[in-house]
């Protein structure tokens, strides 16, 4: 979906004729933005920008003739969920006319603390199986959006890491399996891997001094390999350090979106 074409369907969610939400008349309009960063992250200026001006071609100018509230819940995987339910109910109290949402653990609080504040969903995997909508073309209720995340997006990365590193033969794969993204990212790498010729290991930290613990002892055996998959754990590894983690200097890395801040590959939907 090209930026005009969001920024579009922020204005049809806006305008969407829920009792629930009458307002005064003449108020200006409202949007409250949502989204699963750290408030120090660097992506945050970029995506907050694109969208002011994006809004500004189209007549809606920030403090003018819209006004634009901006929550940042954070990515560290132990306290995301909490500050997440009690941003929910902060930016639902703000009664927006519509709700911009950025990210699964973001879509879920949301959706349970309003079923009337229209939902425009983003960077969100698996929304069908989630639960949030009932299909993307009929979503139902009160979220609609897109998602740029699909499972099989996950057999690129391995490929994108045989083409850099051909002689890789065992591939870490960092992932949370308490989510379905993290068991469903790895399932398809998993299935691929046979045919490639490598052994996928899957890494599943319990905290960052966990993690790099695992990829040290990874690391220590030659022509190993190590996907960073889309999700709490890969956020996690960039709001703590910034860029590759300490023991990660061994490897051949593919990440699907941080490419431009230090990985040698990447492979994923434009987030800006």
């Amino acid at each position: 979906m090209k930026r005009r074409e969001f920024v579009t369907l922020i204005g049809v969610a806006a305008a969407w004729p829920i009792a629930a939400r009458a307002r005064r008349s003449g108020a200006m309009r409202r949007i409250a933005v949502v989204g699963a960063l750290a408030p120090d992250d660097v992506e945050i200026v970029k995506r907050s920008a694109a969208f002011e001006q994006a809004l500004a071609a189209l007549g809606w100018t920030k403090d003018d003739t819209i006004a634009i509230d901006y929550r940042w819940i954070g990515a560290n995987p132990a306290l995301t969920e909490k500050t997440a339910e009690k941003t929910a109910v902060e930016v639902v109290a703000l009664a927006p006319d519509v709700l911009l949402a950025s990210g699964n653990v973001v879509i879920a609080t949301l959706s349970k603390a309003t079923g009337t504040i229209p939902i425009v969903m983003v960077q969100v995997i698996d929304p069908v199986g989630s639960g949030y909508v009932e299909s993307m073309a009929r979503p139902g209720g009160n979220i609609t959006g897109f998602t740029q995340f699909e499972y099989s997006l996950a057999g690129k990365w391995l490929d994108l890491l045989m083409e850099i590193a051909p002689r890789t033969s065992r591939v870490a794969v960092l992932r949370d399996p308490t989510h379905g993204a993290g068991i469903g990212q790895f399932a398809v790498i998993q299935a691929m891997a046979p045919a490639r010729g490598v052994e996928p290991i899957p890494i599943n930290p319990s905290d960052v001094a966990d993690m790099e613990r695992r990829i040290t002892a990874f690391a220590s055996v030659p022509n190993g390999g190590m996907i960073a998959t889309v999700g709490g754990i890969a956020a996690f590894l960039w709001s703590r350090y910034g860029r590759p983690i300490p023991t990660c200097s061994q490897l051949y890395r593919s990440h699907p979106q941080r490419g431009e801040a230090g990985q040698p590959a990447s492979a994923g939907a434009d987030q800006i």
